[in-house]
Protein backbone atom coordinates (compact mmCIF):
# COMPACT_ATOMS: atom_id res chain seq x y z
CA UNK A 1 0.00 0.00 0.00
CA UNK A 2 1.16 3.51 -0.85
CA UNK A 3 0.34 6.49 1.36
CA UNK A 4 -1.32 8.23 -1.58
CA UNK A 5 -3.84 5.36 -1.75
CA UNK A 6 -5.48 6.98 1.29
CA UNK A 7 -5.98 10.35 -0.41
CA UNK A 8 -9.71 9.83 -1.08
CA UNK A 9 -10.94 6.68 0.62
CA UNK A 10 -14.57 5.85 -0.23
CA UNK A 11 -16.59 3.66 2.16
CA UNK A 12 -19.95 2.26 1.08
CA UNK A 13 -22.65 -0.31 1.71
CA UNK A 14 -26.15 -0.63 0.30
CA UNK A 15 -27.75 1.19 3.25
CA UNK A 16 -25.61 4.31 2.66
CA UNK A 17 -27.11 4.95 -0.75
CA UNK A 18 -30.42 6.83 -1.34
CA UNK A 19 -33.26 4.42 -2.29
CA UNK A 20 -33.51 5.73 -5.85
CA UNK A 21 -29.83 5.01 -6.54
CA UNK A 22 -27.98 1.79 -7.36
CA UNK A 23 -24.96 1.28 -5.04
CA UNK A 24 -22.85 -0.37 -7.74
CA UNK A 25 -23.54 2.59 -10.07
CA UNK A 26 -22.38 5.07 -7.43
CA UNK A 27 -19.21 3.04 -6.85
CA UNK A 28 -18.42 2.99 -10.56
CA UNK A 29 -19.00 6.75 -10.86
CA UNK A 30 -16.67 7.31 -7.87
CA UNK A 31 -14.00 5.04 -9.38
CA UNK A 32 -14.24 6.79 -12.74
CA UNK A 33 -13.88 10.15 -11.00
CA UNK A 34 -10.73 9.12 -9.11
CA UNK A 35 -11.27 7.70 -5.62
CA UNK A 36 -8.02 6.10 -4.46
CA UNK A 37 -9.26 3.32 -2.13
CA UNK A 38 -12.57 1.59 -1.45
CA UNK A 39 -13.91 -0.09 1.68
CA UNK A 40 -16.85 -2.50 1.47
CA UNK A 41 -18.87 -1.84 4.62
CA UNK A 42 -22.25 -3.57 4.61
CA UNK A 43 -23.86 -2.58 7.91
CA UNK A 44 -27.25 -1.45 9.19
CA UNK A 45 -30.75 -2.84 9.71
CA UNK A 46 -31.35 -3.56 6.01
CA UNK A 47 -27.86 -4.85 5.19
CA UNK A 48 -27.46 -7.72 2.78
CA UNK A 49 -26.73 -11.15 4.25
CA UNK A 50 -25.70 -14.59 3.05
CA UNK A 51 -25.21 -15.13 -0.67
CA UNK A 52 -26.47 -11.65 -1.65
CA UNK A 53 -23.90 -10.09 0.71
CA UNK A 54 -21.03 -12.02 -0.83
CA UNK A 55 -22.21 -11.46 -4.39
CA UNK A 56 -22.38 -7.71 -3.82
CA UNK A 57 -18.89 -7.75 -2.30
CA UNK A 58 -17.58 -9.59 -5.37
CA UNK A 59 -19.24 -7.06 -7.69
CA UNK A 60 -17.56 -4.21 -5.84
CA UNK A 61 -14.22 -6.01 -5.85
CA UNK A 62 -14.38 -6.65 -9.59
CA UNK A 63 -15.03 -2.96 -10.28
CA UNK A 64 -12.17 -1.88 -8.01
CA UNK A 65 -9.80 -4.23 -9.85
CA UNK A 66 -10.86 -2.73 -13.18
CA UNK A 67 -9.80 0.69 -11.93
CA UNK A 68 -6.72 -0.57 -10.06
CA UNK A 69 -8.06 0.68 -6.70
CA UNK A 70 -7.41 -1.31 -3.48
CA UNK A 71 -10.50 -3.19 -2.23
CA UNK A 72 -10.76 -3.32 1.56
CA UNK A 73 -13.31 -5.31 3.58
CA UNK A 74 -14.68 -3.82 6.81
CA UNK A 75 -14.61 -6.18 9.83
CA UNK A 76 -15.28 -9.45 8.02
CA UNK A 77 -11.89 -11.16 7.99
CA UNK A 78 -13.30 -14.48 6.73
CA UNK A 79 -14.88 -12.77 3.72
CA UNK A 80 -11.67 -10.87 2.98
CA UNK A 81 -9.68 -14.11 2.99
CA UNK A 82 -12.27 -15.90 0.84
CA UNK A 83 -12.29 -13.10 -1.74
CA UNK A 84 -8.52 -12.56 -1.55
CA UNK A 85 -9.27 -8.90 -0.89
CA UNK A 86 -6.47 -6.35 -0.80
CA UNK A 87 -7.05 -5.78 2.89
CA UNK A 88 -9.21 -5.53 5.98
CA UNK A 89 -10.22 -2.61 8.18
CA UNK A 90 -11.14 -3.28 11.81
CA UNK A 91 -12.53 -1.14 14.60
CA UNK A 92 -11.68 -1.35 18.28
CA UNK A 93 -14.68 -3.57 19.00
CA UNK A 94 -14.27 -5.95 16.08
CA UNK A 95 -11.17 -8.11 16.51
CA UNK A 96 -7.88 -7.86 18.42
CA UNK A 97 -5.32 -6.22 16.15
CA UNK A 98 -2.64 -8.86 16.75
CA UNK A 99 -5.00 -11.73 15.91
CA UNK A 100 -6.22 -9.93 12.80
CA UNK A 101 -2.65 -9.53 11.55
CA UNK A 102 -1.93 -13.24 12.10
CA UNK A 103 -5.07 -14.29 10.21
CA UNK A 104 -4.66 -12.05 7.18
CA UNK A 105 -0.91 -12.38 6.69
CA UNK A 106 0.42 -9.75 4.27
CA UNK A 107 -2.93 -8.18 3.40
CA UNK A 108 -3.35 -4.46 4.11
CA UNK A 109 -4.49 -3.93 7.71
CA UNK A 110 -6.27 -0.73 8.67
CA UNK A 111 -7.31 0.02 12.25
CA UNK A 112 -9.66 2.64 13.68
CA UNK A 113 -8.03 4.43 16.63
CA UNK A 114 -9.27 7.14 18.98
CA UNK A 115 -6.41 7.72 21.42
CA UNK A 116 -2.63 7.35 21.74
CA UNK A 117 -2.88 3.95 23.46
CA UNK A 118 -4.96 2.44 20.62
CA UNK A 119 -2.63 4.05 18.11
CA UNK A 120 0.41 2.46 19.72
CA UNK A 121 -1.22 -0.99 19.74
CA UNK A 122 -2.01 -0.66 16.04
CA UNK A 123 1.60 0.32 15.29
CA UNK A 124 2.97 -2.53 17.42
CA UNK A 125 0.98 -5.04 15.38
CA UNK A 126 2.11 -3.65 12.02
CA UNK A 127 -1.07 -1.89 10.97
CA UNK A 128 -0.49 -0.48 7.49
CA UNK A 129 -2.57 2.60 8.23
CA UNK A 130 -4.84 3.99 10.93
CA UNK A 131 -8.22 5.69 10.64
CA UNK A 132 -8.74 8.53 13.13
CA UNK A 133 -12.18 9.92 13.92
CA UNK A 134 -14.93 10.81 13.95
CA UNK A 135 -13.43 14.24 13.25
CA UNK A 136 -16.84 15.92 12.93
CA UNK A 137 -20.39 14.80 13.83
CA UNK A 138 -21.56 12.03 11.48
CA UNK A 139 -24.87 10.39 10.67
CA UNK A 140 -23.34 7.46 8.75
CA UNK A 141 -22.55 5.42 11.88
CA UNK A 142 -25.21 4.98 14.53
CA UNK A 143 -22.60 3.87 17.08
CA UNK A 144 -20.03 6.57 16.30
CA UNK A 145 -18.03 7.99 19.19
CA UNK A 146 -18.24 11.71 20.02
CA UNK A 147 -16.35 13.84 17.46
CA UNK A 148 -12.72 14.43 18.40
CA UNK A 149 -11.97 17.36 16.08
CA UNK A 150 -8.55 17.68 14.47
CA UNK A 151 -6.43 17.89 17.65
CA UNK A 152 -5.68 14.15 17.99
CA UNK A 153 -5.12 13.99 14.24
CA UNK A 154 -2.41 16.67 14.54
CA UNK A 155 -0.92 14.96 17.58
CA UNK A 156 -0.75 11.58 15.84
CA UNK A 157 0.90 13.13 12.77
CA UNK A 158 3.56 14.94 14.81
CA UNK A 159 4.35 11.87 16.94
CA UNK A 160 4.38 9.42 14.00
CA UNK A 161 5.43 11.28 10.85
CA UNK A 162 5.89 8.09 8.83
CA UNK A 163 2.55 6.48 9.72
CA UNK A 164 -0.14 6.51 7.00
CA UNK A 165 -3.19 8.25 8.52
CA UNK A 166 -6.68 8.70 7.12
CA UNK A 167 -9.29 10.91 8.81
CA UNK A 168 -12.96 9.92 8.95
CA UNK A 169 -16.28 11.20 10.24
CA UNK A 170 -18.47 14.00 8.96
CA UNK A 171 -15.92 15.13 6.36
CA UNK A 172 -17.28 17.00 3.35
CA UNK A 173 -16.06 19.37 0.66
CA UNK A 174 -16.54 22.34 3.00
CA UNK A 175 -14.44 21.14 5.95
CA UNK A 176 -11.96 18.80 4.24
CA UNK A 177 -9.28 21.46 3.85
CA UNK A 178 -8.88 21.85 7.64
CA UNK A 179 -8.35 18.08 7.83
CA UNK A 180 -5.71 18.02 5.10
CA UNK A 181 -3.93 20.90 6.85
CA UNK A 182 -3.22 18.61 9.83
CA UNK A 183 -0.98 16.47 7.63
CA UNK A 184 -3.40 13.56 7.27
CA UNK A 185 -2.65 11.50 4.17
CA UNK A 186 -6.28 11.41 3.20
CA UNK A 187 -9.94 11.54 4.09
CA UNK A 188 -12.44 8.70 4.27
CA UNK A 189 -16.00 9.58 3.29
CA UNK A 190 -19.36 7.86 3.07
CA UNK A 191 -22.31 10.24 2.70
CA UNK A 192 -20.30 12.99 0.97
CA UNK A 193 -20.13 10.72 -2.10
CA UNK A 194 -23.15 8.42 -1.56
CA UNK A 195 -25.53 11.38 -1.31
CA UNK A 196 -23.82 13.61 -3.85
CA UNK A 197 -25.86 14.90 -6.76
CA UNK A 198 -22.69 15.10 -8.85
CA UNK A 199 -20.21 12.39 -7.82
CA UNK A 200 -17.57 13.47 -10.34
CA UNK A 201 -17.61 17.07 -9.11
CA UNK A 202 -17.48 15.96 -5.45
CA UNK A 203 -14.52 13.63 -6.04
CA UNK A 204 -12.67 16.28 -8.06
CA UNK A 205 -13.21 18.83 -5.27
CA UNK A 206 -11.78 16.49 -2.62
CA UNK A 207 -8.80 15.64 -4.83
CA UNK A 208 -8.01 19.31 -5.51
CA UNK A 209 -8.27 20.18 -1.78
CA UNK A 210 -5.79 17.42 -0.95
CA UNK A 211 -3.34 18.72 -3.55
CA UNK A 212 -3.49 22.29 -2.17
CA UNK A 213 -2.05 21.07 1.13
CA UNK A 214 0.69 18.78 -0.19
Amino acid sequence: MKREDLQLYFIMGTSNVPPQQQPIYILEKALQAGITMFQFREKGPHALTGLAYEQFARQCQKLCHQYNVPFIVNDDIELAIRLEADGVHIGQDDFPVGEARKKIGNMILGVSVHCEEELQIAINHQADYVGIGPIFPTSSKSDARPPCGTSFLQQARSLHPELPIVAIGGINCTNAQTVFQTGADGVAVISAICESEDVEHTVNTFRSLSCINK
